[in-house]
Parts: structure tokens; C-alpha cells; sequence
């Protein structure tokens, strides 16, 4: 993430501390330690984050033509930077009419605070007190009172309980110098332990070889000195988008399943014909996008083969039990799942082939294998969506002939290159998102 220094910027930080410090002890008697528990449904995928949030009309774009799910922005904090001039540092999109049409849109919104930095990255005109007086008891004061400020404008914009908030400790910092480390970590130790009284789950941001390696050496080292945050969001620009973690730095064991990785910095890229200059990162948070605990259809029965023969009256096996499993789903065909093709199954199969505008031949082509897996609600999907739409949209593809996809109910990279491919095999923008159109393509058995 990037921080811009501006004289806005540097005249707050001479009076923010005192402000907070009384904000902290109003917010924190109205706090429910619960919500810190809960949990959203896990998502795995790509995340961009920027130093503005973007309009709605720019957001739209995104939302049906990048691979992006996640959606970093500041929110507030006496570094925070939108616009790089003293006249005009704030958000001018942000409120909490943006933060309800994203989440409602389906994106998940990681809401970003930036404060005081550690106390020698001298980069920066707000830093955190090193002073070492009462265990850094003024660097714990600080982040305590960041994070009740950090809550109450999580609540103007309509954040709701549990909502990770996430502390931004830029990089570059000398983990070495002792009062700066160990006031870093108690500052965040007092930032995670007041999100968490007040209901909210805590995240750091910074680069992997300081302040993440820090938190993560203290937890190893001096474990219960310091209260760890939920999930962790580091910068680590290999230009892999994944979220493995490098054993110099960080434990393997550490955070998983709650991680971000940022792996690549400051790039603009236009979605939608619309460009933006952003972050790129990987995430995998509240343990990943979870798969469907069943992946068979009509009690036990088994849909999932490596290919789809052209099946006909007379035809036997369990590819006609899928065929009559599938029939049955979408109401055309009530008789017994035998894996006999009979004239029920025929006339059964002939009346769906009309009401989807498929060849009416009474065999089951590759075209109708198609239409019947992908017929049903036509949610966005892109790489991290998951549960019955993706299992859908992944059988769909596979039956067309897209062998490569595995039908696991979670939207991988591998799917949205198949959905690219079909997308460009249409004449439609090879985006890799199945949007409604490619689902009516896919219902009325594009392959």
C-alpha cells in the first residue's frame, strides 16, 4: 500500500492522540466481545486494493469483468491519503451507501485504517511513541484508542459486528532496533485486543520481512506477550498469487487459512474498459472457500464422469442414471433411476430439449449434457465463488468438453480459463466471469 505525506496529514497528528484517547473509553463501553467470534463464509481469490475508492460506476465495471472478489480502501487514520494534496486528503466516494452496494454486489470489502507508523521509519510525520516506560504502555494507549476510532467509522459506514478492520504498518522499518519493534508489536497488541472487545475481528497489514515477521517471531518466542491479530495481510512482491508464505520470515503454521498476499504493487490495469492503478493481491480468509459437503444429485446418485457419451434409446449404464437424475431435477421425468433409456426418458429428455431451445432429437448430445448441468440460478461467479452455481457452471463446462475442470463447487483459476475460452469461442469478452450471458449460453448448450 502506498502513503501519502500531506501538511493535512501532519497538522492532525499533533492533536489526534488526546482525541482518541477519550473517543477509545466512549466506543468501549458499548462493545460485545461475541461478535470478535464470528466468522463470514471463508473466500479464496483475488483482491485489488487502492488508494481511493473507486466510484460505483468504476466498481460496476469490475464486478462483471475482473477476476477480483476483494476490495481494499482506507477508511481513516491521520496517514491516510486519498487524494496526495493538503486541500483534499480524504474519500470523496466513500460512505456507507458505497460500503452497502458492494457487499450487496457480492464483494467483500476490507476496510483499511492507517495511523501512526513504527517509531524509526522516519518516513512518516506520525509515529509510534518508543518509549519503553510501563512496557510501552503509551504505544498500547495509542493503539488502543486507533482502533475505538477505527470501530466508530467501521459504524457510520455500516461495517456490521465481526467485520475484520485492518491496521496498515507500512514496511521498511528496522526490526532490529528494539523500541521500535517491541513498540510496534504493543501497539498492535492494544489495537487487536480493543477490536476484539468491541466486536471486531483484528488484521495487520505490512510487509512480510518486518512487521509480519515481527508479530510472528513474538508469537513464537514469547508467546501470550502480545495479543496476535485474527488474520494477517502481508506485501511480498514475488508476482505469485497464492498464499504461501516464506519460511524465512514467517512459520508455515502461522495464519493459515487468514491470509493476504500482496503480490504485486502500483500497476494499472483496465476491466471493463475502465483503468485504475492498484495493488494486486491473493486471499484466503476465514478458512477459504469452502466446498459442498455432497457433490452427488438425486440421493447417491453419481454425475461426474470424465466424459459424456451421445446417449440414445436402448443406451444402459450409469451415464443414463445421470441423465434420468438430471431429467428428474428440472421436473420432466418421475420413473426409477435404472440406467434403462426408454421411451419415458425419451419423451421426458424431448420436452426439455424444447422449453431450452435445444435440438428436439430425444438423445442426450453434448449440447443438452450441457444445458441440463448448467440450468438453475445464474449468480456472478469468478475465481473463489463457491457452493451449488459453481458446481453447476464447472459440470456444464466439463460436459462441453472441457476435461481440464474438476467439479469441486469452487471457482479456480483452471474454471475461469475454460469460461474464457467459451467466452471467446462466442465472440463475448474472454473475461473468465460467468456473468448472465454466458450462463444463457451455457443453459442453452454452448459448448
Amino acid at each position: 500500500m502506498r502513503l501519502g505525506l500531506t501538511g493535512h496529514a501532519r497538522a492532525r497528528t499533533t492533536v489526534v492522540l488526546t482525541v482518541l484517547v477519550a473517543l477509545a473509553a466512549t466506543v468501549l463501553a458499548a462493545g460485545s466481545a461475541s461478535a470478535a467470534e464470528r466468522r463470514r463464509d471463508g473466500i479464496t481469490g483475488y483482491a485489488f486494493d487502492a488508494r481511493c475508492a473507486p466510484t460505483q460506476e468504476q466498481m460496476d465495471a469490475w464486478l462483471t469483468s475482473s477476476p477480483f472478489w476483494g476490495v481494499g480502501t482506507y477508511i481513516g487514520g491521520s496517514m491516510m491519503s486519498c487524494r496526495p494534496t493538503a486541500a483534499d486528503a480524504g474519500q470523496p466516494h466513500l460512505d456507507a451507501t458505497w460500503v452497502a452496494r458492494q457487499r450487496a454486489n457480492g464483494w467483500r470489502v476490507l476496510p483499511i485504517w492507517v495511523g501512526p507508523q513504527a517509531a524509526c521509519h522516519t518516513s512518516y510525520a506520525d509515529r509510534i511513541d518508543p518509549s519503553p516506560a510501563g512496557e510501552y504502555a503509551a504505544a498500547d494507549a495509542r493503539g488502543r484508542a486507533e482502533a475505538a476510532a477505527a470501530v466508530t467509522r467501521a459504524r457510520e459506514l455500516g461495517l456490521p459486528a465481526g467485520t475484520t478492520l485492518w491496521y496498515d504498518l507500512e514496511g521498511g522499518f528496522d526490526v532490529a532496533d528494539e523500541d521500535c519493534r517491541r513498540s510496534a508489536l504493543r501497539f498492535l497488541s492494544g489495537w487487536t485486543s480493543t477490536l476484539h472487545a468491541l466486536g471486531h475481528r483484528s488484521g495487520v497489514y505490512s510487509s512480510i520481512s518486518a512487521g509480519i515477521h515481527a508479530l510472528d517471531n513474538a508469537a513464537n518466542l514469547s508467546p501470550g506477550s502480545y495479543e496476535m491479530p485474527d488474520q494477517v495481510w502481508y506485501a511480498w512482491y514475488n508476482g505469485r498469487p497464492d498464499v504461501d508464505i516464506d519460511p524465512q520470515w514467517v512459520r508455515g503454521d502461522s495464519w493459515v487459512g487468514e491470509r493476504v498476499h500482496q503480490y504485486e504493487a502500483h500497476t494499472t490495469v483496465a476491466y471493463g474498459g475502465v483503468a485504475l492503478t492498484i495493488d494486486r493481491n491473493f486471499l484466503e480468509l476465514d478458512g477459504g472457500s469452502p466446498e459442498p459437503r455432497s457433490t452427488r444429485l438425486c440421493g447417491r446418485t453419481r454425475v461426474d464422469f470424465g466424459a459424456y457419451p451421445r446417449l440414445r434409446p436402448s443406451s444402459r449404464g450409469d451415464r443414463v442414471t445421470a441423465l434420468q437424475c438430471l431429467l428428474r431435477k428440472h421436473g420432466r421425468y418421475r420413473g426409477k433411476l435404472d440406467g434403462r433409456f426408454d421411451g419415458d426418458v425419451a419423451r421426458a429428455l424431448r420436452t426439455y430439449q424444447r422449453r431450452h431451445d435445444l435440438r428436439e432429437t430425444g438423445k442426450a448430445d453434448r449440447a443438452t449434457w450441457t444445458a441440463l448441468f448448467a440450468t438453475g440460478s445464474t449468480p456472478l461467479l469468478k475465481v473463489g465463488s463457491s457452493g451449488e452455481p459453481a458446481l453447476r457452471a464447472q459440470r456444464a463446462l466439463r460436459a462441453g468438453g472441457s476435461r481440464s475442470v474438476k467439479p469441486t463447487g469452487v471457482v479456480t483459476d483452471r474454471t475461469a480459463t475454460a469460461v474464457a475460452r467459451l467466452q471467446r469461442r462466442l465472440g463475448l469478452e474472454p473475461t473468465g466471469v460467468v456473468t448472465d450471458e454466458t450462463w444463457a449460453a451455457l443453459q442453452t448448450g454452448a459448448h
